[in-house]
């Protein structure tokens, strides 16, 4: 069983084929992918992808990078859309102090800081996990949630150090490790992969982002290539891609426990 914790198949890279990677996932094996939102213009968007492909879930939330063109308004939409839909999660939400410097743009991440703790503030009202961006921003981000209490989620495109995953991890946070586990230049990532609790670890592609080594920087992800980041994974930690392929999977509905419910089992076309 594979699951792909973290895919953007609404993006614009997807117009062609969306309906064939989906169906080609499922036959190669994917069960289940989560399709995280990140601006109140696309809600209806993955809602409407995850009606077409019942293997696929959605986590509806506002993310860092999107919060100049959003208002108030879109978190009063986001809680009418927890109450009339169902999301596995609130997501793809958080902190980015990558792309906007703090010190150089107070405003922009004080209303980063805002709309990441209202959403924190809503997914603890609907007692739903949350899908974070964590770009370096992990002990801002820890300290937030710390105050607001949770009961977990996963930290995509985790790439902290190992205090900050222990702690993340004690919070009820599973990590997500994807294609930058490919690299092999990636060290600081591959030494996470291969040293934390496979335990605390869930699969993704963040497709059409973040491609693997085999693929090139350059290059489009989808979520075809999560069998062998897994493979990956397996050969890093030493051991059976089966056993990766089980744990992660079984991680990935711990924290997320609506997607047993909301997904049906996986169905090879032949």
């Amino acid at each position: 069983m594979l699951i792909d914790t973290h895919c953007h198949l609404d993006a614009a890279e997807f117009n062609a084929d969306r309906n064939d990677i989906a169906l080609l996932a499922l036959q190669q094996g994917v069960s289940n992918i989560v399709i995280p939102a990140v601006a109140r213009n696309n809600f209806d968007t993955v809602i409407q992808i995850c009606q077409q492909h019942k293997h696929c879930v959605y986590a509806l939330g506002i993310h860092p990078m999107y919060v100049d063109d959003a208002t108030l308004d879109d978190l009063e939409t986001l809680k009418t859309y927890i109450v009339e839909n169902n999301p596995v999660a609130i997501g793809e939400i958080g902190l980015d102090y990558f792309v906007t410097n703090y010190k150089n743009n107070p405003d922009h991440i004080e209303k980063q800081i805002h709309f990441f703790t209202e959403q924190l503030k809503i997914a603890k009202q609907h007692n739903l996990p949350v899908i974070l961006h964590v770009r370096n921003a992990i002990d801002d981000i820890l300290k937030y949630l710390r105050r607001y209490q949770l009961n977990g989620g996963i930290a995509h495109a985790f790439n902290g150090s190992f205090q900050q995953a222990e702690q993340l991890i004690a919070l009820g946070f599973k990590l997500g490790f994807g294609g930058a586990m490919t690299y092999s230049r990636a060290l600081k990532i591959r030494a996470l992969a291969s040293k934390l609790p496979l335990e605390s670890i869930v699969l993704e592609t963040d497709s059409p982002d973040i491609p693997p080594a085999w693929i090139g920087t350059e290059g489009r992800n989808t979520p075809l290539e999560l069998s062998k980041i897994a493979q990956v994974l397996a050969d890093l930690r030493q051991v059976n891609v089966a056993q990766v392929l089980d744990i992660t999977s079984a991680n990935a509905l711990k924290v997320l426990p609506k997607l047993a419910d909301l997904c049906t089992p996986p169905q090879v076309l032949l």
